[in-house]
């Protein structure tokens, strides 16, 4: 529903008087965000990131920093849910392992939700040896299945050496490691048409209200602002994390993590109400709600950067792997699609990630040399010249990255260190974040659909939670 000036006005001067009371500040928070939006002011052509297997950048070699055993005759299977050219380009480091070790190692596509395909798989007796899980609940699901082999010491030192203490922390279940996060996602960002702002007058919004009026500058120029691939569940809850973070502090974003507070919360209803000031919004999102809701994430991208200087929406929000999908248009990076960070709602703005870890699922030395391969800086400078990947692995040189934008954005990533917060959902058991049309996936496209039902919207949320985290 279109939401009155009025309406409009009132919520932004309460907003305003909330953040000069709350004064609810985090200096490290604070000090990562703002490394991530001086880091983005750059949008630069793309450089060359070309170059062979094992190079840090260009074609400047680098000598092996990992040793890794010889594996003749063995054979591996790795799991993992990507496709397309994420998963292409996975298959070059995989291919580079198999070069290094002499194992032979079969990519394994797997679908979501990745706990009830591994079930499957188990009970069938043919487990992947290696699986790439995307939510820190799916690794301790696999724990306490018993299913996960934590990793043995050449792996553990691996990951201590290129790791900060925070992404380590992240791959652990109770004292014990588990995971290796080699790919990582920065989801504080909005990306958008760089001819389509040129032409509105538009700037860059630094907080919400600007972010409001940029849409509206958008909106008034002929172009819908907002595209959003609603049919993806997980891409609504990355937009709830990041107004709920800013807005509501790390203390309270921890509490609804672990559920210790419940999603009927005040703190809910307000970021939930602000997310309503552009999902409620007739005409802000392509399609409206019911094309929204039928508009997968690649299509949500794609849809932003085709069709000239009259594409079908002006922005996108969703992490840095947007670039993938930017690649099956026209539009370069740095000059036709621009990115700036998501905007503070409250006091700071948010930085929120996300991750694939490679977990062990079969023990044996293959398995725990591939776990190695994969916490190296070696490994992961091979996708990331690739493009649309970003590590956390600080010794990864940032010059790996084929264009300005992505060096930027692993920077930030790697100097924010351990100030950020991990996805919500991903933290989560998989029924309630983790499970297309369950869940608050389901709920968030519910209320998607019907952004003035704020009250039923916390409610579905909360029943939904308390089943999945046993009360």
């Amino acid at each position: 529903m279109r939401t009155s000036s009025t309406i409009r006005t009132r919520k932004s001067v309460k907003r305003a008087t909330d953040r000069a009371t709350k004064r609810t500040t985090r200096a490290a928070a604070a000090l990562a965000a703002g490394a991530l939006a001086l880091s983005l002011t750059a949008c630069g052509d793309d450089d060359n990131g070309g170059g062979d297997n094992g190079s840090q950048g260009g074609d400047k070699e680098t000598a092996a920093t990992v040793t890794l055993p010889q594996l003749d005759g063995e054979s591996l299977e790795v799991a993992a849910v990507w496709t397309g050219a994420e998963q292409e380009n996975f298959k070059k480091v995989l291919d580079e392992f198999e070069k290094r070790t002499g194992a032979e190692v079969t990519f394994v596509p797997a679908q979501d939700p990745i706990i009830n395909f591994l079930g499957s798989k188990i009970a069938g007796g043919a487990p992947p040896d290696v699986v790439m899980l995307p939510q820190p609940g799916a690794i301790k699901q696999a724990v306490d299945k018993g299913w996960a082999k934590p990793l043995g010491a050449e792996a553990t030192k691996e990951l201590t050496e290129n790791y900060s203490q925070g992404w380590q922390d992240i791959g652990k279940v109770g004292d014990q490691q588990y995971g290796v996060y080699y790919k990582a996602a920065n989801k504080s960002l909005i990306w958008y048409n760089a001819q389509v702002f040129e032409n509105a007058g538009a700037a860059e919004p630094k907080t919400w209200d600007e972010l409001l009026t940029a849409a509206r500058t958008v909106y008034d120029s002929g172009v819908t602002p907002f595209s959003v691939g609603g049919a993806d569940g997980w891409t609504l809850t990355d937009w709830f994390e990041n107004v709920y973070l800013s807005q509501a502090g790390p203390e309270k974003y921890d509490q609804l993590a672990k559920h210790e507070i419940k999603w009927t919360d005040p703190s809910v209803k307000e970021a939930l109400t602000t997310l309503a000031e552009i999902w409620g919004e007739k005409d802000y999102v392509a399609g409206g709600a019911a094309g929204a809701l039928q508009t997968e994430f690649p299509a949500s991208v794609t849809q932003t950067f085709t069709g000239g200087d009259q594409p079908k929406a002006g922005m996108v929000y969703e992490g840095d792997f947007v670039q993938v999908n930017i690649g099956e248009t026209d539009a370069e990076v740095g000059t036709d699609a621009k990115v700036f960070p998501f905007p503070a709602v409250g006091d700071t703005a948010p930085v929120v990630s996300g991750g694939d870890a490679a977990v062990i699922l079969e023990d044996s030395k293959a398995a725990q040399a591939l776990a190695t391969w994969l916490a190296s800086p070696d490994a992961a400078t091979i996708q990331a010249k690739l493009g649309g990947y970003l590590s956390p692995n600080k010794n990864v040189d940032a010059s790996a990255y084929p264009n300005d934008v992505q060096k930027k954005i692993a920077e930030a990533l790697v100097a924010a260190g351990d100030d950020f917060r991990f996805d919500m959902s991903d933290q989560a058991p998989q029924a309630f974040g983790g499970t297309p049309g369950k869940g608050e996936w389901k709920a968030l496209q519910d209320f998607l659909k019907n952004p003035e039902d704020v009250a039923g919207a916390q409610a579905k949320l909360e029943a939904d939670a308390a089943a999945a985290y046993g009360g």
